[in-house]
């Protein structure tokens, strides 16, 4: 409720009374606020993708940025060969294209 009072008082042009730290202190709020509502889920985001990307393995189902669907059949560096539908059409894709990866399931 202050913090409105605070809003409402400098839009009509009087002094806020108070100390000028006042400020400071809101503005490095919002930041700390920004930074755990926006970034840090984003970087959360970003690492568990990298790591998806790096267990990559021959096998796995993939589903692409564009929403092709099929499996891995090969890897290399940076890029990975990807087989779909009943006719076997391979396609290279590059890594970062990847969305989701379903792990192959070994039966035991």
């Amino acid at each position: 409720m202050n913090m409105f009072l605070f809003l409402t008082q400098a839009a009509d042009g009087e002094a806020a009374q108070g100390s000028p730290w006042t400020m400071w202190i809101m503005i490095g709020v919002m930041i700390v606020g920004f930074y755990f509502l926006f970034m840090r889920p984003q970087r959360k985001r970003d690492k568990e993708a990298k790591q998806r990307r790096s267990s990559l393995e021959v096998g796995d189902g993939v589903t692409t940025i564009g929403g092709i669907v099929g499996r891995v059949v090969s890897i290399k560096d940076d890029t990975f060969l990807l087989e779909t539908g009943s006719d076997r059409t391979k396609i290279r894709f590059q890594k970062f294209a990847i969305q989701d990866v379903e792990k192959l399931k070994l039966d035991d």
